[in-house]
């Protein structure tokens, strides 16, 4: 209380007295599918909580995977629905596979569709393979064939998903801003993470969508302020004139202007793309999504257009192609401020962050990474050496690069303190501590969840900090992240948030 008196008079709610107020945090990665995701089974590893505060439990095994979804079948009855699952990563079980054998067991008859955690693979079993048409004949890249030349039912990225997704409509389709509960669903959970500003940085700018988009930004018991992103790779459709055209509806909790392009794909998905010497066990190199050759004519349709560009780097080979194409068309057409920004970018080394600086270049590092896969990068993808550096946040710092950090929600649960947390301390869900050289400090760490995510998504001017002349937006916390021991940053309850004047009550506080 006595902190805001030099801003004159005030008068305190109450029920803050105790609190701790601090600019509402900034997610600059992450999706509407989050809210989506609930109407399917979870079936990831870690524990993970919905959007109406239920515990999911973590499932360990195969067999536990099965298990779930065998019970999720059979509550199903007599309808011909797909089972839809969400959240599997095989990482986590060895040389174990979900083959559309193993998911023939929960039903021979019944379609069904688990998507990976990463969003970039999903395993389909024999019902929908034959529902989808996938014959492994059609030279679709991401169709890996078994030893007698028929698809094992995991189906790598979109090309090779987009068979499934035709069949199952909106089922664990990215495309959620076409779904007003998934909407919904998503301002709930960012709201009990603290989270007042949130990107959908996967989506195709649809009529139906801006639609609905601007209808919910416009109901002031919508507790966040969204920024969708326009993915050409999704609409099919490199159309600059469709974000130009949004951005003369955006509102002050409705902002359109950024392009997301994607790149490779997943690290521990074995789709990202890497220099030498690869990955760690061997595994072949990932997919190019944009191919290399087509990424300067895509960069250089937005950037002259006057959009800002964010760009999905997972490895490191995808990175430098990135950049290399990124310092062509600023050299060709310089602009001042553009602020394009790669995320994830895990695998960036010393010599592309001051690559990135030169060219007035963003990042925003995917650290929950370290924590959720940290242990499998250490033994199986990275190798040591590699997982040390990976999402080097003190290196990016240290070579003059504006940071960000996200979660990528859904891929991991949206929680900026977390998130935070992981860039701080760097330590895997195992224990282990990756690149302690690249650890950042508590005031970086909760700089890059403000100002830094703020900054990435220019609207450092609005939002980000708590000063005169931007959105009263605030995160209330029960405790002081600046008087509490810093290892126990990820463990501050949010109370609520405060969104444009309006108060947003955490459910279950006191």
């Amino acid at each position: 209380a006595e902190d805001v008196k030099q801003w004159g008079h005030v008068e305190i709610d109450t029920r803050f007295a105790v609190k701790t107020l601090v600019p509402g945090f900034g997610e600059g990665h992450c999706h509407l599918i989050e809210g989506s995701m609930w109407s399917a089974v979870y079936v990831g590893y870690y524990d993970r909580r919905g959007p109406d505060g239920k515990l999911w439990s973590g499932l360990k095994t195969i067999d536990s995977v099965i298990e779930r979804l065998a019970k999720a079948q059979a509550l199903m009855g007599e309808s011909g629905k797909p089972l839809l699952a969400w959240g599997f990563d095989p990482i986590f079980f060895g040389d174990a596979r979900l083959s559309a054998g193993e998911l023939d067991r929960v039903s021979p008859t019944r379609p069904i569709v688990v998507l990976h955690a990463s969003v970039h693979l999903m395993n389909v079993n024999s019902a929908m393979l034959d529902l989808a048409e996938i014959t492994g004949g059609d030279e679709i890249e991401g169709v890996p064939l078994d030893a007698d030349g028929k698809p094992t039912g995991e189906l790598q990225e979109f090309a090779a998903m987009l068979p499934v997704y035709r069949v199952i409509g909106q089922g664990l389709s990215i495309a959620a801003s076409e779904n007003l509960d998934s909407i919904w669903n998503f301002g709930r959970i960012a709201q009990l993470a603290g989270v007042t500003t949130a990107t959908d940085l996967v989506n195709d700018l649809s009529e139906a969508g801006n639609k609905n988009l601007r209808q919910v930004a416009a109901d002031p018991d919508y507790p966040v302020r969204l920024i969708p992103a326009y993915a050409p790779q999704r609409s099919g459709e490199n159309n600059a004139r469709r974000v130009l055209d949004a951005i003369g509806s955006s509102t002050d909790k409705l902002r359109f202007g950024l392009v997301k392009l994607i790149v490779d794909g997943s690290i521990q998905g074995f789709t990202a793309r890497l220099r030498w010497p690869g990955y760690f066990n061997g595994s072949p190199n990932g997919l190019w999504l944009i191919p290399p050759a087509q990424l300067e004519e895509l960069i250089k349709t937005f950037h002259c257009a006057g959009l800002q560009l964010h760009i999905h780097t997972n490895g490191d080979e995808a990175t430098e192609v990135t950049l290399n194409a990124l310092e062509r068309v600023l050299d060709q057409y310089p602009r001042h401020d553009h602020r394009h920004t790669l995320q994830h970018c895990q695998m960036a080394d010393a010599a592309q962050f001051r690559r990135m600086a030169r060219l007035g270049l963003c990042v925003n590092l995917f650290a929950n990474h370290i924590y959720y896969w940290g242990d499998a990068h250490y033994t199986k993808t990275m190798g040591p050496d590699r997982a040390n550096r990976m999402d080097a946040g003190g290196s990016a710092i240290r070579h003059g690069v504006p940071v960000a950090f996200h979660s990528d929600a859904p891929i991991t649960p949206l929680n900026p303190l977390f998130t935070a947390w992981c860039a701080m301390q760097r330590e895997t869900a195992g224990g282990r501590i990756l690149g302690e050289s690249e650890r950042i400090t508590l005031d970086q760490a909760l700089h890059a969840i403000t100002l830094g995510a703020a900054y990435t998504l220019k609207l450092d001017h609005q939002i980000g900090s708590l000063e005169i002349g931007k959105f009263a937006d605030f995160a209330v916390l029960e405790e002081d992240p600046l008087s509490i021991d810093p290892t126990r940053l990820k463990d501050i309850r949010v109370w609520g948030t405060v969104v444009a004047g309006q108060v947003f009550e955490a459910p279950g506080q006191d």
